[in-house]
């Protein structure tokens, strides 16, 4: 239903299901990741009145992970790119997935998309250093 992509890799559509209604890729090495992009697949589009909200999670120096909302994809918007570089660790919130991932070795992360209801999503905030790009397509390319 998912893919992801990060600048430089494969494009990955193996999300681990890791509950009904979330799914989680992992990031290796993502130190070095500035952009991460996530999109619907065009195969399997979201229930009427849900959407996708897009969640980044790294290990914390005790083991443990901080979760952070990025944003969110729907059908009418089936994708965005989402800077990631700049998210400070220990600024995490409020999240869905608790310890349902299973927990990372040092260098990996997780990029989560957890379906939830539209007015759910709309009253969410994203971190604000995670920005959506605005760029036009052919500027960015």
């Amino acid at each position: 239903m998912f893919g992801c992509v990060v600048a430089g890799r494969l494009v990955q559509t193996d999300a681990l299901q890791v509950a009904n209604d979330k799914f989680v890729f992992n990031l290796p090495d993502y130190e070095n990741v500035n952009h991460v992009v996530v999109f619907m697949l065009g195969t399997v589009p979201f229930p009427v009145g849900m959407g996708g909200a897009v969640y980044f999670s790294f290990p914390d120096q005790v083991g443990g992970q901080v979760w952070q909302l990025l944003g969110f994809i729907t059908n009418d918007k089936p994708s965005a790119i989402f800077k990631i570089a700049s998210l400070k660790a220990g600024e995490g919130g409020e999240h869905p997935f608790g310890m349902m991932a299973a927990p990372q070795a040092a260098s990996v992360a997780q990029v989560g998309v957890s379906i939830e209801p539209l007015d759910q999503l709309s009253q969410q905030t994203p971190v604000s250093s995670a920005t959506v790009s605005s760029v036009d397509s052919f500027t960015q390319v």
